[in-house]
């Protein structure tokens, strides 16, 4: 049985395959469930779907864990450590705990979804030919995420600015642009701390996505004699050692 479920997460079956693909919709169905959720009172039918989510996600953690190598490596990493957070907070209701803001926190979980650029790039051409640009994405999507979490977990009861987690995305989004139109300000020192971490690391992730857009289209193919590994998508040397370079490619439109 461990043998069969370690397949699912590391192997190349179709079956394989469709299982990561589900885990990853997965995610993204709870990252939705957490924003939508922010803009509605929670009721019993919200605290049955949140108990759902909770122990679907307890139950792939213990999958993981079992099948698991190394599991002291496994615990002590990040996307690990916010797994128990989410799993904490989705089920917190059954005990009358007022955790539902640290859902956010599941956000991190996509953070897995690196694992699955090999498959994607296989099955989507978009992925193999972008796949810096979908990373650079990702990174900067991640972060907004988790940011605008931490805003509106702190901020949701105290401050009246932030009433929703769409307040909270548009204070993340303004700040970490630098455009700071002002009308939403966070209140304390950590408020002002949250701040300072959105536009310092924001604005590093955004010029980073801006730098992958706009330079020179390149594919990555290692030169067997220097190393060079990013090169134009119609080379026929490398720039580096002017060795004969064989590109794979689906032509140029």
């Amino acid at each position: 049985m461990r043998n069969r479920i370690r397949e699912l997460y590391v192997g190349e079956s179709t079956r394989a395959h469709r299982f990561r693909y589900a885990l990853l919709a997965f995610d993204v169905g709870t990252i939705l469930f957490v924003i939508a959720t922010s803009f509605t009172e929670h009721g019993p039918f919200f605290e049955a779907i949140d108990a759902f989510f909770g122990v679907v996600i307890l139950i792939e953690f213990g999958m993981r864990l079992w099948i698991s190598t190394n599991r002291w490596r496994l615990m002590t990493r990040l996307t690990t450590l916010a797994d128990l957070v989410a799993i904490v907070s989705f089920l917190a209701p059954l005990a009358g705990e007022g955790l539902g803001f640290l859902r956010v926190m599941r956000t991190l979980r996509l953070l897995h979804t690196y694992h699955l650029s090999e498959q994607l790039k296989r099955d989507f051409p978009y992925f193999r030919r972008n796949g810096d640009i979908v990373l650079a994405v990702l990174n900067l999507g991640v972060f907004i995420f988790v940011m605008t979490g931490l805003v509106y977990a702190t901020q949701y009861n105290v401050n009246p600015q932030i009433r929703n987690y769409a307040d909270a995305l548009y204070f993340t989004v303004t700040a970490l642009t630098t455009t700071g139109f002002g009308d939403i300000v966070l209140q304390g020192s950590v408020g002002r701390l949250i701040s300072v971490v959105v536009m310092l690391f924001g604005i590093t992730l955004f010029l980073r996505l801006v730098q992958v857009l706009f330079r020179p289209n390149k594919v990555r193919c290692e030169c067997e004699e220097c190393g060079l590994v990013l090169h134009d998508a119609d080379a026929v040397h490398c720039k580096h050692c002017g060795t004969v370079m064989h590109i794979r490619t689906e032509g140029q439109s």
